[in-house]
C-alpha cells in the first residue's frame, strides 16, 4: 500500500509539472502581476516538479526528492493563497480555492511519508 501511495504522488506531481506546459496561460495567471518573469517561473517550476517527480520514484534519490517537494510546496504555497483572495480572476468556485490551502498541507504530509518508503 505504501508503494502505491509512492506512485501514485510521482505520477500526480509529474502531471502537474507537465501541466505547467499543457495549461501555462492558467499558471501565468495564477500569480500575482508585479512577480517578474512569470512565464519563466511557470516553465521552470513545471521542470522542476517532473524531475523532483522523477527522482521520488527512484530509491537512491527518494530521500532527498521528498524533502525538496515539500520544501518547494512550501514555497508556492503564497500562489495558492493570492488565488483564494483573488478568486474573481479565476474560472474556479471560491471554495475550492480555499480548500486548495489545507490540501497542500496533507500533500507536504503525504511525501514526507512516502520518502520513507524502501
Amino acid at each position: 500500500m505504501k508503494k502505491i501511495a509512492l506512485y501514485v504522488f510521482c505520477l500526480f506531481f509529474a502531471g502537474a509539472g507537465i501541466g505547467h506546459f499543457l495549461l501555462d496561460s492558467f499558471f501565468i495567471m495564477a500569480m500575482p502581476e508585479w512577480v517578474p518573469f512569470r512565464a519563466a517561473i511557470v516553465y521552470i517550476s513545471g521542470v522542476m516538479e517532473f524531475l523532483l517527480a522523477l527522482g521520488l520514484f527512484f530509491k537512491q534519490t527518494r530521500e532527498r526528492a521528498g524533502v525538496l517537494i515539500a520544501i518547494f510546496l512550501v514555497l508556492v504555497f503564497p500562489v495558492n493563497i493570492y488565488m483564494a483572495l483573488a478568486p474573481e480572476k479565476f474560472d474556479l468556485s471560491p471554495t475550492a480555492l480555499w480548500i486548495r490551502l489545507p490540501l497542500q498541507l496533507v500533500l507536504i504530509w503525504w511525501v514526507l511519508k512516502v520518502r520513507k518508503v524502501k
